[in-house]
């Protein structure tokens, strides 16, 4: 009876695992707001993941993301954009501002230093004016 109990009680616990690593969290997304100053400005909370977990920018405006750690776990305290060589340290409840090359467009994965939460810039190329 035991052994039946702890086959239970392993596949209960392994469900979770896979629940809270793979199915929680909604990808939400994100077009980063152009300021008066012709600026891209986008805020990113994280807590228990990424959120919006995408940043749509337009290519070639200088653009900003502010990352807002709430989540006390040490997997979240560092935000990684391998491709640009980014690694910033995450402190718990501050404002933290990572500017990002918006020159390229194409897709810029992120992650936390673990490399468990992931999230993604995207940079649009901007589109021709069609007065003719």
């Amino acid at each position: 009876m035991l052994k039946i109990i702890l086959v239970f009680v392993t596949i209960i616990v392994i469900a979770l695992i896979v629940w809270w690593f793979f199915a929680s969290r909604q990808n939400t997304s994100t077009t980063a707001q152009v300021t008066a100053d012709h600026q891209q400005q986008a805020t990113i909370t994280v807590d228990g993941g990424y959120s919006p977990s995408q940043v749509v920018f337009q290519q070639g405006i200088p653009a900003e993301l502010t990352f807002t750690r709430k989540d006390p776990s040490s997997c979240l305290e560092r935000v990684v954009f391998e491709k640009q060589g980014i690694n910033k340290f995450l402190p718990r409840n501050e404002a933290t501002t990572v500017k990002f090359d918006t020159s390229k467009a194409g897709e810029y994965p992120f992650a936390c230093g673990m490399n468990m939460f992931h999230g993604q810039v995207l940079v649009q190329a901007q589109k021709a004016n069609s007065a003719q």
